[in-house]
């Protein structure tokens, strides 16, 4: 047999996955890290310490305990995006990369683009209104903001791009991953929109687009020295990580629905027909030919992490304790916006609330109200996608965040059956299934076996009932406490 190699970078940590050309895991590596928020607003990653650090380090990792007499066959990547990281003529990264939606400094850019080319136009081109989460923007805040920066620009790289390039010397990028650089890409024609490109973002050369299966080119002999990789070895183009994992899942085929546990909820729904709503994403799919609407909260499991952080108790504790408590949290009910919110919203000012506090409510409390809430969140995404065309006939779970509470807390609130595949560990196991697709040595049918589904998440009605309630009452309190929140927001840029 021949081994596979997939890594992903993610906003928190990064992740990794050996397996056999059958889909057989063999090992897995994981390396924590931290983003950067220099400012409120502003959520970054160091390229050289975070994405190729992180890769040069897993890569080793898992070649050094390889199963001796089997040869690696080919590398699959992906990471967190869309992001922005501008790199000069020597491909050297000119600062650190702008994030996805979760950084929002570019608010205003996002409202003059708008103005500039008209939300209709935008909308019938690219399929997506201009948000935080879109690249343009991003382009133009550094061209206004850091013209020296812009000024010594010449490519510029997501996650996966930028690891495609260090190991083979292509510059491309995938179809999915350009269709979220928004207003810079044009869904209809599957290419760059080059008078908007050269509008927003002149004087730069632009990736040759392809497919996340396509080979971009083999392993170079300096990168096989950095990482271990024997030089020769194929490198797939890859994608952004929900779009990696959606394929790991086998969330594919139209009516599939992939739900993300991780740092930030994401969700996308392979649809029949592109499908256009402005609380929503409309991308390219991971393979040629698929279309996907998408949401993404801004926060889910960052919310977990705080509230562990901040209480010093363990997951494995606070599980426990939130799960002996009734669906409700007694009488608590929060809002996840931590760091504003992404779709159905698309409020960069959004805030956290937690409504109902007493003296009698503890961590506890907390903990099973932050996951009651961002369950809420998925909820709220689900009706949007419904209501844009969305036939959401098989939901998947998937994700480090697929832990049994968090799951039946969703289906309870969603009234959905959840599929849970056998393996959850990620994008990583996506990037060798797509390194697999792309070597020929799978087909993309293949992923049913590579990944059978393992269990089901049914719903409770009875909780759902409850749930029901209280979702009425989720939706009420961000309308009723917005205007106080963006005040609030206001407050904390000025004094950031």
């Amino acid at each position: 047999m021949t081994l596979l190699l997939g890594i992903d970078i993610g906003t928190a940590s990064s992740k990794g996955v050996l397996t056999r050309d059958d889909g057989q895991l063999v090992s897995q590596a994981v390396r924590e890290h931290r983003t950067s928020s220099p400012r409120p607003g502003h959520v970054e990653h160091d390229a050289e310490e975070v994405w190729w650090r992180d890769f040069t380090g897993i890569a080793a990792e898992l070649l050094a305990g390889a199963p001796s007499g089997e040869r690696l066959a080919g590398v699959g990547v992906s990471g967190i995006g869309p992001c922005l990281l501008p790199a000069g003529d020597d491909d050297s990264p000119l600062r650190p990369a702008i994030l996805y939606g979760v950084d929002t400094r570019a608010g205003d850019q996002v409202a003059e683009l708008t103005a500039r080319y008209g939300q209709d136009e935008i909308m019938r081109r690219c399929g997506s209104a201009l948000t935080s989460q879109a690249l343009g923007p991003k382009f133009a805040w550094v061209r206004q903001r850091e013209p020296g920066v812009y000024g010594r620009m010449r490519r510029w790289y997501m996650a996966s791009s930028f690891l495609v390039r260090r190991l083979t010397g292509a510059y491309v990028l995938d179809h999915h991953s350009a269709s979220q650089c928004d207003p810079l890409y044009g869904m209809r024609d599957g290419g760059w929109i080059e008078e908007w490109c050269d509008d927003v973002a002149p004087g730069l050369e632009w990736p040759e687009l392809v497919w996340p299966a396509q080979v971009a080119g083999e392993v170079t002999a300096e990168a096989a020295a950095a990482t271990g990789i024997p030089a020769g070895t194929p490198v797939v183009a890859g994608t952004i990580d929900a779009w990696a994992e959606s394929a790991a899942a086998g969330a594919t085929g139209p009516g599939d629905l992939m739900l993300m546990y991780g740092t930030t909820m994401f969700l996308v729904d392979v649809v029949r027909e592109p499908a256009v709503d402005p609380r929503l994403w409309s991308t390219a799919g991971a393979f040629e030919g698929t279309s996907c609407l998408a949401g993404g909260m801004a926060t889910s499991g960052a919310v977990t992490a705080w509230l562990r952080d901040l209480t010093g108790t363990g997951y494995g504790t606070l599980t426990e304790e939130a799960a002996a408590l009734p669906p409700g949290a007694e009488g608590l009910l929060m809002l996840p916006y931590f760091a504003g919110e992404r779709s159905p919203l698309f409020d960069p000012d959004a805030r956290g609330v937690v409504a109902g506090l007493t003296l009698r409510h503890g961590r506890a409390h907390l903990y099973r109200a932050a996951l009651e809430a961002t369950a809420f969140g998925v909820r709220h995404n689900l009706a949007a996608m419904r209501e844009a065309g969305g036939d959401l006939r098989r939901l998947v779970a998937v994700g480090g965040g697929a832990r049994e509470l968090w799951t039946q807390i969703v289906s309870d609130v969603t009234g959905l059956e959840q599929s849970v595949p056998r393996h959850t560990v990620g994008a990583a196991y996506g990037d060798a299934f797509l390194a697999a697709v792309g070597t020929g040595l799978a087909r993309r049918e293949d992923i049913a076996e590579w990944n059978p589904v393992t269990s089901t998440v049914l719903p409770d009605p009875a909780r759902g009932r409850v749930y029901d309630e209280l979702y009425e009452h989720y939706l009420a309190l961000y309308t009723s406490t917005r205007a106080t929140a963006h005040a609030l927001a206001a407050r904390q840029h000025a004094d950031g």
